[in-house]
């Protein structure tokens, strides 16, 4: 539109600029107040709106009687006459909803997405990385940044390559998660979150969180105990377990070794999982060489567990786990099924509240903090409930009868 020179008089300068910083409010603009005139700003405004004297320093301005007199100079009202002069007008509260939208948007992906969803520990990550807000800047750019964080995640525990191996894997940049940046420290708060215990803070805690999480491990060290496992081929590894399972003995697997044996397959339909070495003792101990196939993940599961259950399940094995009925080896648990594909093995409900009877109140461990239990809602709230912990050794029988129906089933 064409706006009279006068219009465009430095004198009008605060008006137009008032006027533009309340437009783009998006709220509607009944008047305006102008302060700090001087005295030529004071003449300019008065020959504008027709005053018979001029105004003091600090002039409020109906925007309806502006509307008029712009109408008769230019045939367009105040807001139009505001964008000429000065440029497009925005709507911040439009632009604030719609970046609030965003960031909702991002939050409610990171919180759906399958690697959060598989383990419901990971959601306390969530609220973490929600917490320290859009850690890029800009939502674009969170996004990208945290769908790598996820990539990291969805790969850990590694096979004990070296870190800067591991990211050259992963992003084909041997640097992208070295120390300090922001990739590594997503990451290791995950980390943290998962085990247990307080994100590191110094370097060497670092290190040996990467460690525990299968990076740049001792491949010789990093070992997963089994028994009653009969690997078919002519590898060294699998002939090896084979001579243990007829001698009827438990061994274990390093994870170098796993590492020279790809493709390790088994010909059974079943593979029997334990949290701790106890119940594994104990089955071989009853079952000698005929045990079945049976792993122990030890606790939490290293990368050479994560990968022989791998192989495993690829083979064709349904992998049944079996853990602790407390907090921990609740997430431990559904660690491992999100990871290798497990499902659970006498952990639900019922098998946890049915392990409480005849226990005396106040004879059991108390749980510690209780997660979700993806597999079993009701798990985590009658465990909440009854605030007891049962440790698998408690339940070894019942695990043992379940082995012994398996070894009959087979003859």
């Amino acid at each position: 539109m064409s706006v009279p020179d006068r219009l465009r008089d430095a004198d009008l300068r605060p008006l137009w600029t008032e006027l533009h910083k309340r437009f783009s409010t998006g709220a509607a603009v009944a008047r305006i107040t102008i302060k700090d005139l001087d005295g030529g700003q004071r003449a300019a405004l008065a020959d504008l709106l027709g005053m018979d004297r001029y105004p003091g320093s600090t002039v409020t301005v109906p925007v309806a009687r502006l509307d008029g007199v712009l109408r008769e100079l230019t045939g367009s009202d105040s807001r139009a006459v505001t964008e000429s002069v000065l440029g497009p007008i925005g709507d911040r509260a439009r632009e604030r909803r719609e970046r609030e939208r965003e960031r909702s948007a991002l939050w409610e992906w990171l919180a759906a997405h399958p690697v959060v969803r598989g383990e419901p520990e990971l959601a306390r990550w969530v609220d973490d990385v929600r917490r320290q807000g859009l850690v890029m800047g800009s939502v674009p750019s969170t996004r990208t940044l945290l769908v790598r964080a996820l990539k990291v995640l969805a790969a850990l525990p590694s096979d004990g390559r070296p870190l800067q191996s591991f990211a050259t894997g992963l992003f084909g940049d041997s640097h992208a998660l070295d120390d300090g940046g922001r990739l590594s420290g997503l990451v290791l708060r995950a980390q943290a979150i998962r085990y247990g215990i307080e994100p590191p803070a110094e370097a060497s805690d670092r290190r040996a969180l990467w460690e525990r999480s299968g990076v740049a491990s001792d491949t010789l060290s990093t070992t997963v105990l089994v028994a009653g496992l009969r690997p078919a081929g002519d590898g060294v590894l699998a002939r090896t377990l084979r001579m243990w399972a007829d001698a009827g003995h438990a061994t274990p697997v390093t994870l170098e070794q796993l590492r020279d044996s790809s493709g390790l397959r088994v010909d059974v339909p079943v593979v029997w999982v334990t949290e701790n070495p106890t119940v594994l003792a104990l089955a071989v101990r009853r079952f000698g060489a005929r045990c079945p196939p049976l792993m122990c993940s030890s606790g939490w599961p290293n990368s050479a567990v994560i990968r022989l259950l791998r192989a495993l399940g690829e083979s064709g094995a349904a992998l049944r786990y079996h853990g602790d009925f407390d907090g921990e080896g609740l997430r431990i648990a559904a660690h491992v099924m999100a990871k290798t594909g497990a499902v659970p093995w006498r952990m639900s409900s019922g098998d946890y509240l049915a392990a409480l009877d005849g226990a005396e109140e106040g004879a059991l461990p108390a749980p510690g903090r209780v997660g979700e239990a993806p597999w079993d809602p009701e798990l985590a709230l009658n465990m909440g409930e009854r605030r007891a912990a049962v440790l698998e050794e408690k339940v070894a029988d019942v695990l043992l009868g379940d082995l012994s129906g398996a070894i009959t089933t087979c003859i």
